[in-house]
């Protein structure tokens, strides 16, 4: 398979016809080796318009909603990131190339190692292992927050560690109808609220949907 051409076409019929046009974006997704994100019975299909499975009962967003996220974010290169779910590596890969650092935060210590193994080369990707689904309890704010597991409901204690500015991008809601949504910073208790587009994907662990109460 020339996998080169599949990124080509990937960026080309997939990414670029979902009114994405950031260049930046589109030179990563170019550059970066999606396949080499995945285990080899899938590579074939790392550049399909499709989510893949990674291990974990977890699975890598299709490329689309990745570059559409990553847009909506405009990630600069003194921006600090965090990552709720390293999930594949594939995304915490971009971000580095974009922003100053990286703290990724994975709840499957088995999922980071391998992601940690593709990520060698980047100096500035900070890995942590927990629970993060609500909140990630570092002391510290952020320029940049990605959740890449869908949330019931929007953590409150992730708007609250944005930076004055600062960009939290999450999906939400219901299935089928959650909406992936980025929220800004604008003052220290308002935060702008902009609505990309619906899609479905499988919760962060922890940070599903209670039930409806039942009589």
């Amino acid at each position: 398979m020339n996998f080169d051409q599949a990124r080509f076409f990937m960026v080309e019929q997939q990414i670029r016809p979902w009114d994405i046009l950031d260049q930046k974006v589109l030179d990563l997704f170019l550059e970066i080796p999606r396949h080499e994100f995945v285990e080899e019975a899938y590579q074939a299909l790392a550049y399909s318009d499709i989510e893949l499975p990674i291990g974990e009962n977890e699975a890598m967003m299709a490329p689309k909603i990745e570059a559409r996220l990553l847009q909506a974010l405009d990630i600069d290169e003194t921006d600090s990131v965090l990552e709720i779910g390293t999930g594949s590596g594939f995304l915490t890969a971009i971000m580095a190339s974009l922003g100053q650092t990286v703290t990724t935060v994975e709840l499957h210590p088995g999922l980071q190692e391998k992601a940690k193994a593709r990520l060698q080369k980047y100096e500035n990707i900070d890995f942590q292992i927990g629970d993060a689904s609500q909140d990630w309890n570092d002391g510290k704010q952020y320029d940049v927050i990605v959740l890449t597991g869908a949330v019931a409901e929007v953590p409150q204690a992730y708007k609250e560690k944005l930076n004055l500015g600062g960009r939290l991008a999450v999906i939400s809601g219901k299935a089928p109808a959650m909406t992936a949504q980025v929220l800004t910073r604008i003052s220290a208790s308002e935060w702008e609220v902009e609505s990309l587009f619906e899609t479905e994907l499988k919760y962060l662990d922890h940070a599903e949907a209670k039930p409806a109460f039942q009589l």
